[in-house]
């Protein structure tokens, strides 16, 4: 756990854990007289704030306050004599270390979930408060259900008592909001919402409220900073059939550029003057969708006498199908990125190989490479940098407490990803460090079919990605393995480095994958307490070569990401003629994508890491 190489301060990254027992027992005690002072007897809070963000600003970190457990999923039951955490498998450890037990009870999700938790309860009489600003109607509804199998009152609150009880809360964010230019993006804004108005004139819908920052940012062209690791500006939208738009943002964070970019057709607003605009809406049909709108919404809308259609937000398909100019920046983008991480997996396969590297060390080394390409404004995530057990933790932040050396004899697996202004890169790769055993040599080649195999797919339309998972996990079933994540999830450009609707995994997605559609591709291996395998490459859809003998159209995946895989980690004897062409053919494409922009040793350790087989 010792301090290897000294680097500088990081530039992007934070690893001081935040978290703690000490919030708990600081916090819970506040937040208890504050549920008092408004006659609750309990508080539920979720992690997501009023933006259903997956990363939150400081200022929306309830959950963190409250409890100490800083993870980016959870939920939490805060009674007057007892305080219940629910987390995913992801989070068990870290939950358990940010935490005190004496204070806080974790309890695993999905079984039973925090819902299915509450009804198996005897609350009698109890009133259960919950903030509708932070909840989705689905949400509500559920947690309604299971408050009158447990007997408890569930009451919406008006003023959130922990924002009360949070009296030293941080400001929220007023990072300036900036227009991203058309030659980026494509389609300007006028297009987009032309086309999005004919749609809402023909569902006989008079307006949408856009409420997701990634689709405001995506239907306006502009970017903010308020977010880290996403240039997503905080604000709302109400979308009209003409494709006239009421656009909501906090007057400080207007750029002088805006309004020129935003046009006459769209109209400025203060946040503030949200309630009452949407109180404008009464009498008209009004679409929103429950998956990213919180209750708050429905319920003002309803009061005023609107009529509420319950639809996806209308962003989320054309966003996620990226044009030809969207296309050509993220592939541009990712080759930069590609010679930054070639680079680093050089270090790594060198320097880094004397064992007194440790994870901050080459967190800090791999960002310093990116940050000397043109373009770069962000990390697209903290990165995942972790060596030995610490890499069996699928979703693991490296801090200065759990800080381990990259030890000889060990796997190391480093997840990581940019923000350009062009294009978006999430990319994970997993090497030896010293010689590996047998065992590590077997699984990362087991990672690496199912990799190979979920790229090599043709499948017609109307596939989505639950049909496919399990192309990657095959040949880790057959040998009575598997992984608890996600293979895919949607990734945008210079936006979210998680996006929807598409996905593949085990669970059902009902999105069938689309041309321009760009997803990632990331089977991995864990073993607790020893190492963890993830390989991962980001691919768009695309239409397939024509298929001889075929009688219908194939789609198919082009890769975005090109770096070369861990040589020493590859068992050929397990690959199929097949599948040694396929990792012939992508170094081949690595070297002419990344190799003319090389040069020295760099050059001579790529060509030699991407020689055939």
């Amino acid at each position: 756990m010792e301090t290897g190489t000294a680097y500088p301060d990081p530039m992007r990254q934070n690893f001081d854990v935040k978290g703690g027992p000490q919030i708990g027992r600081t916090n819970l005690p506040r937040l208890r007289q504050a549920l008092r002072d408004a006659g609750l007897d309990a508080l539920y809070i979720p992690h997501e704030d009023e933006y259903q963000n997956e990363y939150l600003p400081a200022a929306n970190e309830r959950l963190a306050w409250a409890t100490g457990f800083t993870g980016s999923y959870g939920s939490a039951f805060v009674f007057q004599d007892r305080a219940v955490l629910f987390v995913d498998g992801r989070y068990t450890v870290q939950a358990g270390d940010q935490t005190d037990p004496t204070l806080i009870e974790c309890v695993h999700v999905p079984d039973p979930g925090p819902f299915g938790w509450l009804g198996l309860q005897t609350l009698t009489g109890l009133t259960l408060g919950y903030d509708p600003a932070l909840m989705a109607p689905n949400d509500v509804d559920q947690m309604a259900s299971a408050a009158a199998r447990a007997g408890a009152v569930l009451v919406a609150t008006d003023t959130n008592p922990l924002d009360l009880a949070w009296t030293d809360r941080p400001d929220q964010p007023l990072a300036p909001v900036v227009p991203q230019p058309d030659a980026m993006t494509g389609q300007s804004s006028e297009d987009k919402r032309a086309g999005l108005g004919k749609d809402l004139a023909e569902n006989g819908v008079d307006a949408v409220i856009i409420t997701a920052p990634a689709s405001l940012a995506w239907l306006f062209n502009i970017r903010g900073g308020d977010v880290a690791c996403s240039p997503l500006p905080l604000g709302r939208a109400i979308l009209r059939q003409d494709g006239s738009a009421d656009l909501f943002l906090a007057p400080e964070k207007v750029d002088p550029a805006l309004p020129a970019h935003l046009g006459n057709r769209v109209t400025l607003q203060p946040l503030t003057a949200l309630p009452d605009r949407l109180t404008d809406l009464a009498g008209q049909t009004i679409s929103l969708d429950p998956a990213q709108a919180s209750a708050w919404f429905f319920r003002v809308l309803e009061e005023a006498g609107a009529t509420v259609v319950r639809q996806q937000d209308p962003v989320l398909l054309p966003k996620a199908c990226k044009n030809s100019v969207e296309l050509a920046g993220t592939i541009a983008a990712h080759r930069r990125d590609g010679v930054a991480l070639t680079r680093f997996l050089h270090w790594l396969d060198t320097e880094a190989q004397s064992g007194n590297v440790t994870e901050i060390d080459a967190a800090l080394k791999l960002e310093s490479l990116r940050d000397q390409h043109d373009g770069l404004m962000d990390l697209s995530f903290e990165t995942i940098s972790g060596a030995g057990p610490n890499g069996a933790l699928p979703h693991y932040r490296v801090s200065s407490a759990s800080n381990r050396r990259l030890d000889r004899g060990s796997l190391y697996l480093v997840d990581s990803g940019g923000q350009y202004l062009d294009g978006t890169t999430d990319v994970t790769r997993t090497v030896a460090i010293g010689t590996p055993s047998a065992e590590m040599r077997r699984h990362y080649t087991l990672v690496l079919k199912g990799h190979i195999a979920l790229d090599s797919v043709r499948f017609p339309e109307g596939t989505t990605g639950t049909h496919i998972d399990v192309l990657a996990r095959h040949a880790l079933w057959q040998a009575g393995l598997d992984y608890d994540h996600g293979t895919g999830h949607g990734v945008g450009v210079y936006l979210g480095v998680h996006e929807g609707p598409q996905r593949i995994a085990k669970v059902w997605n009902a999105t069938a994958l689309q041309p321009g559609m760009i997803v990632s591709n990331e089977p991995g291996y864990y073993r607790v307490g020893a190492y963890g395998i993830r390989i991962e490459n980001l691919q768009y859809v695309t239409p397939a070569e024509e298929i001889d003998g075929g009688d219908r159209p194939m789609l198919g995946f082009e890769c975005l990401t090109f770096a070369p895989l861990a040589r020493a980690l590859i068992e050929t004897r397990l690959l199929s003629d097949d599948e040694k062409i396929w990792l012939d053919d992508y170094h081949t494409r690595v070297l002419a994508e990344i190799g003319p922009a090389l040069s020295g040793a760099d050059a001579a350790w790529l060509e030699a890491a991407c020689a055939p087989l």
